[in-house]
């Protein structure tokens, strides 16, 4: 993530929404790239209203991963760089600061036109640049382009705006190619797995375009099947974090391998990682959870780690040429 001085954290509607309610003890919760600013803002509030502030230091992967626990604890948990979900209400007395960029996304818009190729061009990004967009389709419709801002389902707050699990907005509408204005490769990479479609990255923080290459992970993906086909237990991960939790899959999943003469258990965990998987012994895992982890985490589990739609290819169920990727919609 970029240097989170360009980034507007809202301090000044943090301090009057605290003064308003009275509240005596708040929480912050802040993604892994904005928590080195999580003791300066802590007190900064403090001075400004006396609130007692305490500051979560658990992994945060997204809206849906609020820390309930801390929540629980204050009055009020201020949940920064993220917007609110559609399922979020397990949470009442959490205001969702949504952290937006201060960078001028002008220059690297207008360094895309070379490379873009076709006329008909969707504008995506994530929320921290979805005021942005308007100027983005500015810029490309005065060079002849086409810009398309598509509307996603009922977990997307904006227009143009992509999450780690839900790339509805980029499918709203067909286009040519997508430019993905921000940084980073696993939203743009999601896009382009989900569409099929070229995406270029327009990274305003160092004033780059890349073109996505995603061949790695098919490969990788490839590799991930292939070594499951012979699998004959398999593990199916849920997660209990509330914006994550799918055991409706996961039993449909369960009876699917079954079906197919195999086994399969349900591993519910709050928080996924290799380390937390060790000591089961099955022959390749599915994950439910966050559909980051099969891909981030890819070659370090014991076992294969599938995303549901690469069990059904290996139970053929479905084909190699029909994986689609993994996606939480609405």
């Amino acid at each position: 993530m970029a240097d989170s001085e360009a980034f507007d954290f809202q301090i000044s509607k943090i301090i009057d929404v605290i003064r308003d309610t009275t509240a005596k003890r708040v929480g912050l919760q802040f993604p892994e790239g904005f928590k080195r600013r999580a003791a300066g803002i802590a007190l900064e509030i403090e001075e400004a209203t006396g609130a007692h502030v305490l500051i979560s230091g658990n992994p945060c992967f997204g809206a849906c991963d609020i820390d309930v626990d801390l929540a629980r604890r204050v009055e009020i948990l201020f949940h920064f760089g993220h917007a609110v979900l559609d399922d979020s209400s397990y949470a009442q007395n959490v205001y969702f600061i949504e952290v937006r960029s201060n960078a001028d996304i002008g220059q690297v818009v207008s360094k895309s036109l070379k490379a873009l190729e076709g006329e008909r061009i969707g504008v995506i990004t994530t929320v921290q640049h979805v005021h942005k967009l308007q100027t983005a389709c500015e810029i490309l419709q005065a060079h002849g382009k086409v810009c398309v801002i598509g509307k996603g389902d009922a977990k997307i707050a904006y227009p143009g705006q992509i999450l780690g699990c839900n790339f509805s907005s980029a499918r709203a509408e067909l286009c040519d190619e997508y430019l993905y204005i921000g940084s980073g490769y696993f939203h743009p990479m999601g896009v382009a797995l989900s569409t099929g479609r070229r995406v270029l990255i327009a990274d305003p923080f160092v004033n780059e375009v890349r073109e996505l290459d995603i061949s790695k992970v098919l490969k990788q993906r490839s590799a991930v099947i292939g070594r499951s086909l012979d699998a004959a237990l398999f593990g199916i991960i849920v997660c209990s974090k509330p914006g994550q939790e799918r055991m409706a899959l996961a039993l449909r999943l369960q009876d699917m391998v079954r079906r197919h003469g195999k086994d399969a258990r349900i591993i519910m965990m709050d928080l996924v990682t290799p380390d937390q998987l060790l000591q089961f012994k099955v022959d390749a895992f599915v994950n439910t959870a966050c559909p980051r982890l099969a891909i981030d985490e890819v070659g370090r589990f014991n076992a294969p780690m599938l995303t549901p739609p690469e069990l059904e290819i290996v139970l053929g169920e479905k084909k190699w040429e029909d994986m689609a990727f993994d996606e939480i919609t609405a």
